[in-house]
């Protein structure tokens, strides 16, 4: 049998056979249409940032640069964990309070315990947000409760018991150690040491979903739950252990915003959820799971920063950025449906059906 054979059956081939090529040429076709959707996220990205350097220089000085990527950073590591769970056709609109209880919870440590070595503190804040995102998989994966019911109401309780932890205070920059607060400032080959630890989740992340088979499996549970439990993948064990890590990684990015701002109240966070959720949806992560990729989630997450650094540049309004951001999750998610329906129709006609 020869390429061509393989690639196009000939008319009396079994229909298996056909069905069979049908499917490797869709998911091909799906595939390459993510990269290209990364690419026009990144295109995007470049495209922004030059017109708003052409209209203002100072827009990419060496402090320009700096903010952009801190900037990025929060929002990126927090978009690599809601990809995590939205491949596996689920949600968490829980993590900007996660992040603010982490945060907070970072701050309150130094103050009780001026001599905690840095490392504690922040195992301590990515254990934090690691049970709360274990809280969440437990009531989603064994109580049976739709995710997003469950971190809508994890979403207040979480932000309650920040408020009342709180009550009211906040956690200033003289109260944390100065050598904390230089980590938000120093720099590795250049680049801020937030964001190399970004860089390095994001990769991680990348490596660990492309390379090993339980990270493979998310998208087989995303994709199709039922067929994913038959084919013997343990459905509830991959979900639990995806909201875990989402959790682990809104505790890491209230710890890395705890070191960039240095001041830490009960509102840390706040409204953070959606933007986290936009910026891997515009990233090419499917809200109706089994596709996407953390690079994808991260660029979206870029292109969102990007464009809130913009705006008072161009003096554009902030409202105006609500209105963006709403018109992207829209766009986004009508190319999803309209890559679903063609997928479908070509799996039903065969390799050369409409």
């Amino acid at each position: 049998m020869t390429v061509s054979d393989t690639e196009h059956p000939p008319p009396d081939a079994p229909p298996t056979a056909t069905r069979t090529t049908a499917v490797s040429e869709g998911g091909g076709r799906v595939r390459r249409t993510r990269q290209v959707r990364e690419l026009g996220v990144l295109l995007a990205v470049v495209l922004l940032i030059v017109a708003t350097w052409l209209h203002n220089p100072g827009f990419l000085s060496t402090q320009g640069v700096r903010d952009l990527f801190l900037g990025a950073t929060v929002l990126s590591v927090l978009a690599v964990g809601q990809a995590l769970v939205l491949i596996t056709k689920n949600v968490d609109l829980s993590v900007g309070s996660v992040m603010g209880l982490a945060a907070f919870a970072t701050g309150t440590l130094f103050v009780t315990f001026p001599g905690l070595p840095l490392p504690v503190v922040l195992l301590a804040g990515i254990l934090l947000g690691a049970l709360c995102g274990l809280a969440n998989g437990v009531l989603v994966t064994f109580a049976q409760v739709p995710a997003l019911v469950v971190t809508l109401g994890t979403l207040y309780a979480y932000r309650g018991l920040g408020h009342w932890w709180a009550d009211g205070g906040q956690v200033n920059a003289h109260d944390m150690p100065s050598a904390f607060l230089s980590l938000g400032r120093v720099s590795v080959l250049g680049v801020p040491l937030p964001a190399a630890v970004a860089i390095v989740v994001v990769v991680g992340v990348g490596l660990y979903l492309s390379h090993y088979r339980s990270g493979r499996e998310l998208y087989a549970i995303g994709s199709n739950v039922e067929a994913a439990r038959l084919s013997g993948i343990p459905v509830g064990r991959r979900v639990l252990a995806a909201f875990v890590a989402n959790g682990a990684l809104a505790g890491l990015a209230g710890v890395l915003f705890a070191a960039r701002y240095g001041t830490v109240d009960s509102t840390v966070g706040f409204g953070m959820e959606l933007q986290v959720v936009a910026a891997a949806v515009v990233g090419g992560v499917a809200i109706a799971g089994g596709v996407g990729t953390v690079y994808g989630a991260a660029l979206g997450a870029i292109l969102l920063t990007t464009i809130t650094a913009a705006l008072p540049i161009w003096r554009i309004d902030q409202f105006w950025h609500q209105a963006v951001v709403g018109a992207l999750i829209l766009a986004a998610i009508g190319l999803d449906r309209l890559l679903a329906l063609r997928s479908a129709r070509r799996l039903r006609g065969g390799p050369r059906g409409s």
